[in-house]
């Protein structure tokens, strides 16, 4: 069962993204001003980012 569910929270995963995406670019914004970092780091942290919060949040909603 616990392949199951992984499955269904990468899923869900994916239609998360439409509402993580401004968490993303807020952060990478946030960090290239703060830190000056380059623009492949900025994209690198708006990416795994949005996908990290994306997970979390399709975790939650499978687990509550």
């Amino acid at each position: 069962m616990l392949f199951h569910d992984a499955i269904i929270i990468l899923v869900m995963t994916f239609p998360m993204f439409i509402f993580t995406i401004f968490i993303g670019i807020k952060l990478s914004n946030y960090l290239e001003e703060k830190y000056n970092i380059n623009e492949f780091n900025k994209r690198a942290v708006m990416i795994s980012s949005t996908f990290l919060f994306a997970l979390l949040l399709s975790t939650l909603l499978y687990y509550a």
